[in-house]
């Protein structure tokens, strides 16, 4: 298996990418970049995993958009679960101006044989496709007591706040089960376009690391939100596959 991660730019133009792969019992960052665009991006996909590679691809973006109105289903309950943490979801309906644009991105997952996988069987072979949220990643992982503030405010304060989330990474991920080995030796810059691009890419890390994460233990450590109502019981696939989902660590 390869885990890819996406931090989708959702009205297109650049967007973060990770890939990770095993190298023994430790997964590696094998790819960190930003794309330019969405074609180049899926061009990263196709070379990273192409048709034979058993994959899966964690995207930071509404994969699934059914309500033509309001907020989806799994939306309202990442602000009825992450609210305390300061960490509600954006959201999405069919009218919002990025519908079109992350819906069309699943369906060019979909057409390269990535299905959707709100339900699965720990360490499952196959290629498949789940919705994230970096942002509860990192509550759960980092057992943050709020989100770390690294999207919006002033330069100064968004660099303190990625270089907060780049430590914890680098410290936290190589212990958690998968471990991830990773060096981040990154330097925070203070412009506005040096850290857009390294929130994107820490963004996608954190997909990646998701998309590990789920796979190797399923359910167990995980909530899936979305389907008829927020319940520790799972829904069924197709139940989350009409209200849309997002896959979320628990502590």
């Amino acid at each position: 298996m390869r885990f890819l991660g996406v931090d989708l730019a959702w009205k297109g133009g650049a967007s973060g990418y990770c890939c990770l792969q095993w190298q023994g019992q430790d997964l590696a960052v094998v790819a960190c970049d930003r794309s330019r665009d969405t074609d180049e991006l899926l061009a990263w996909i196709d070379r990273d995993a192409p048709s034979a590679q058993a994959a899966m691809v964690a995207v930071d973006a509404p994969l699934i958009i059914p309500n033509l109105r309001g907020m989806r289903t799994c939306d309202r309950q990442a602000h009825q679960l992450l609210g305390r943490y300061h960490a509600g979801c954006y959201p999405a309906n069919q009218q919002s101006p990025f519908a079109q644009h992350t819906t069309g991105f699943s369906q060019a997952l979909s057409q390269r044989g990535f299905r959707h996988a709100p339900t699965i069987a720990p360490q499952a072979h196959g290629r498949f496709q789940i919705e994230v949220f970096p942002h509860a990643t990192a509550i759960a992982l980092f057992q943050l007591d709020q989100i770390i503030k690294y999207k919006k405010g002033r330069l100064a304060e968004r660099a303190k706040g990625l270089a907060k989330l780049r430590d914890l990474m680098a410290t936290q991920l190589p212990h958690c089960e998968p471990p991830l080995a990773l060096e981040l030796t990154i330097e925070i810059l203070s412009n506005g376009r040096d850290l857009k691009a390294l929130e994107d890419q820490l963004d996608a890390v954190l997909c990646a690391y998701t998309a590990a994460y789920w796979w190797y233990w399923g359910r167990d450590r995980h909530w899936v939100l979305g389907g008829e109502s927020f319940s520790p019981e799972p829904a069924s696939t197709d139940a989350y596959l009409k209200t849309g989902y997002i896959v979320v660590p628990r502590a």
